[in-house]
């Protein structure tokens, strides 16, 4: 099993931070939880516009006993108004094998509100 320590410290040396700490505390957390939902299928009902199926009965692909995100940036994503998750994971599909180091991206755009408040908004995978 891979160090998460280790895994951490690589993404952060390949891809130094460029968002303020607000809203790179803001894409993790968001990026975690698409992750869990995604792989796990717990909180998809959360974003139906990724997840559209999540109120069908659809087994999980992996455990929630088992999963874990081992490591976790957010960066800019060629402009201030878009975003990139790079999360390295692991853990335990349906027939049983764990695995880490999985990789997964989820890519998000800044949207405004009518108060002019701001937000990141996770874009449907292509």
């Amino acid at each position: 099993m891979a160090s998460d320590q280790a895994a951490q410290l690589s993404l952060e040396k390949a891809w130094p931070a460029d968002l303020p700490a607000h809203d790179e505390h803001e894409l993790l957390t968001a990026g975690r939880a698409l992750l869990r939902a995604d792989a796990t299928g717990v909180g998809r009902a959360q974003w139906p516009g990724l997840f559209p199926d999540a109120g069908q009965a659809v087994a999980p692909a992996f455990s929630t006993a088992r999963f874990r995100v081992q490591a976790a940036i957010a960066r800019r994503d060629g402009s201030p108004d878009k975003a990139v998750v790079h999360l390295v994971w692991a853990g335990t599909d349906r027939g049983g094998t764990f695995t880490d180091l999985r990789i997964t991206e989820w890519h998000f755009k800044r949207t405004a509100s009518q108060r002019g408040a701001s937000t990141w908004t996770p874009q449907p995978r292509t």
